[in-house]
């Protein structure tokens, strides 16, 4: 299956849920008026693109209505499309110039933060990349023993200590490793949930310090990872992590289980931080990089 099959695929529910209201009202109205464009915003809302992008998206398409002429309600859903990939432009790229680069993956329990991290691995593997994982989830309950599994699975090596170690202390020994086996990637898994905000927050700046310490010039990615499910809670799960850290860009996990993919666009529009990859599946290769094009045309292509 291809890339652009696999985000179809993937964004089944969210397209049934989204392209049918949008199609039920386009039919239900003979004209464009207000009461159309509010039923619009209700939809918008309710495929979890948040109440202050939907208001935006439609003050966009009343301009874009009036500028152009158009009285068709047919012909909102081009304009829609439009206004939605001019929305989420944006720098999707990773960038791994150095070697070592870093990538730093950020994420609360439960969000798919682990598999995410063996999916990519396996990716960048596939690119040519000599790849090594950090276990520096020291504190949750067999996390290392977890991150092994997809390590062997994705067949990268991985650098760990024992549960309860100082997680910076395993990302030296990791950038140390990876210096002298010559890795182009060291990917880090990091405490999803410490004691409390101020644990977590004094855990990642003190691993940002080594990292910046001991590869003061490399490059260094943090993806936060989020679970699609959870719609407009990731948008806030991701402003406290903006507080925590510098994020680059977001994963959004398991979008082919839920109706709300609309997320995508609340999280770049209101936080300004690109979604970089989308989980689409379960299996090692359904971790596809996002695409504006593909998503946009995935979420309205109608079968």
């Amino acid at each position: 299956m291809g890339f652009f099959d696999k985000i179809k695929t993937g964004l089944a529910k969210t397209r049934n849920s989204f392209v049918g209201s949008v199609n039920s009202i386009i039919n239900s109205f003979t004209k464009i008026d207000e009461e159309f464009i509010e039923e619009l915003e209700e939809i918008l809302i309710m495929s979890d693109i948040g109440v202050h992008t939907s208001e935006e998206i439609c003050e966009r398409l009343r301009e874009k209505i009036k500028e152009n002429r158009i009285t068709d309600p047919e012909e909102v859903k081009t304009l829609l499309k439009d206004i939605l990939t001019d929305m989420l432009q944006g720098d999707y790229n990773l960038h791994l110039d150095t070697k070592p680069s870093v990538i730093m993956v950020i994420g609360v329990n439960g969000v798919g933060k682990t598999t995410t991290i063996g999916k990519l691995a396996a990716s960048l593997k596939s690119q040519g990349k000599n790849v090594m994982l950090a276990a520096a989830d020291t504190f949750r309950a067999a996390a290392i023993d977890q991150l092994q599994l997809w390590a062997d699975r994705a067949g990268v090596s991985m650098v760990k200590n024992v549960e309860g170690t100082d997680p910076a202390s395993v990302i030296f020994d990791a950038i140390s490793s990876a210096k002298a086996k010559k890795a182009d990637v060291i990917i880090c898994d990091t405490a999803g949930r410490l004691h409390n905000k101020k644990n977590l927050m004094d855990e990642l700046a003190k691993m940002n310090r080594i990292i910046k310490r001991e590869l003061p010039d490399s490059s260094v990615e943090a993806l936060l990872v989020l679970d699609g499910t959870t719609g407009q809670n990731g948008v806030n799960q991701a402003k406290e992590f903006s507080n925590v850290t510098d994020i680059s860009g977001i994963v959004l996990t398991k979008l082919d289980g839920t109706a709300k993919g609309g997320v995508v666009v609340s999280i770049k529009n209101e936080l300004d931080i690109p979604v970089k990859f989308i989980g689409v599946g379960e299996q090692i290769d359904d971790l596809q990089p996002f695409d504006v094009n593909d998503f946009v045309n995935a979420l309205f292509i109608e079968e």
